[in-house]
Order: structure tokens, then sequence, then C-alpha cells
């Protein structure tokens, strides 16, 4: 598959559920039925029922991407993503080490889970990476990151998408570059440090856009969702 080249923007829009509870997380579904069919389930609600929630979500037909960013030794990766697969979502994220990334793969082989290898966190510029031990600047790391992924048979990479257009050379056009930090234009940073606007990061190569506060927090939730679709559809 060419997630370059996916059907239309409302498959390429991933909604981020940061919210503390469950019932919170599913009030927004229902919201942003019709408008978003694709959600992602990071830590915060995972620890209260999202998983659940995410096998609930997948055995309905909607797409989950579970932002778990597995990092542990080989086998108790490998027989995480095991059971991962069972569960039926559509992205898995994990730190993109090398032997992480070919234990993840040959766990998922014949499943179509699509593995996505984290690079750089994008709440984290130079020096962050340099207080973290790198000797690489953050622009320098995603890009060996992203080949090594490639050469793991990964499905794709989370990078920036200051970044992503650098990484599409190096991935081609048939992995998956997903792309946290959008913010629309002329919203707040929050905390991250390296952000992009929805039409700024499909222009760059993004084959998918992860959005979470912009939408959740928004008071019209569906409204905002459609306005970062306006924009995606500009670019």
């Amino acid at each position: 598959m060419h997630f370059a080249e996916a059907d239309s923007m409302r498959e390429r829009l991933i909604v981020g559920l940061d919210l503390p509870t469950l019932s919170e997380a599913e009030k927004a579904v229902r919201e942003l039925e019709g408008t978003v069919s694709f959600y992602k389930i990071g830590y915060q609600l995972a620890f209260a029922g999202g998983l659940d929630f995410a096998r609930e979500l997948a055995s309905g037909g909607t797409k989950v991407f579970l932002d778990m960013k597995l990092l542990d030794i080989d086998n108790t990766v490998a027989k995480g993503v095991e059971n991962i697969v069972k569960m039926g979502v559509s992205m898995l994220t994990l730190h993109a080490y090398p032997k992480t990334m070919r234990a993840a793969v040959e766990a998922a082989k014949g499943s179509d889970l699509c593995l996505l290898g984290v690079t750089v966190l994008t709440s984290m510029d130079e020096q962050d990476v340099i207080d973290a031990g790198y000797e690489y600047d953050p622009h320098t790391l995603v890009l060996r990151r992203s080949e090594q992924a490639l050469h793991a048979g990964m499905g794709g990479i989370v990078c920036s998408a200051e970044e992503a257009q650098a990484v599409r050379r190096i991935v081609g056009p048939d992995l998956a570059v997903v792309t946290p930090g959008i913010r629309p234009s002329g919203s707040d940073h929050g905390d991250q440090k390296r952000v992009v606007t929805p039409a700024q990061a499909i222009r760059n190569g993004s084959s998918h856009l992860v959005v979470g506060r912009p939408i959740v927090k928004a008071p019209d939730r569906r409204a905002a969702a459609e306005v970062i679709l306006t924009e995606m559809q500009s670019a």
C-alpha cells in the first residue's frame, strides 16, 4: 500500500484521544463520528481502560493507532507485539532501535499491523538530544533511524513534519510517514518544539497527521477537525 496516496484526507487524519477517562474518549468519538475514522490511543487513555476501548473500536471497523512506544529486550517486545496483533489495531509504535524493530517485525509477520519506528520525539530539540547522550543533532538522528527502520522491514516512521521530506526520500513511497506535532495555523504550540501546520505536513510528504489537543480540547471538536481537514486539502 502506498500510504502517501491514501484515498482521502479523512483517512490520513489521526485524532489523538489524549484524555484522562474512558467516558471522555467515548464522548469525543461520538462527537467526531462521520468526520474522523482514525484514532490514537496513548499512555494516558491506555491506563484508564483504553486498551479494551482500542479493541472495541477496531472490531467495529474504526482504525486505531496504538502509541505504546515499545522498547525492551527482544523477547519481551516480540511477545507484546504478538498480543497486540490479536487486538486488531492498525498501527503500533516502538522506539526505532534496530534490534527492537527486527524483533517486532518478526513477531508481526503475516499480519496487517503497521509497525512505526519513533525516531526523535517532537518535544525534543537539539539540546534535549545532546542531554540524552546522542552524538547526532535531531535531524541526523531521525534520518539514521529512518534508514534503520527501512532495513528492518518496518511499516513506517514517526517523525516531525519538518523532517518528513527528507525521511520520505529515504524510505520511498510505500512506508507510512506519521507526523505528530501538528498545529493549525495560528494555534498555540503547547509543549511541542518542532511543529508545522497541516498543509505544510502534507506538502512535506507526511502520509498521516496526528492531532490531539487542537481537536479534543476544542469547544467544537467536529468543527476543529473540519478546519484541519480543510487545511490538509489545501496542500
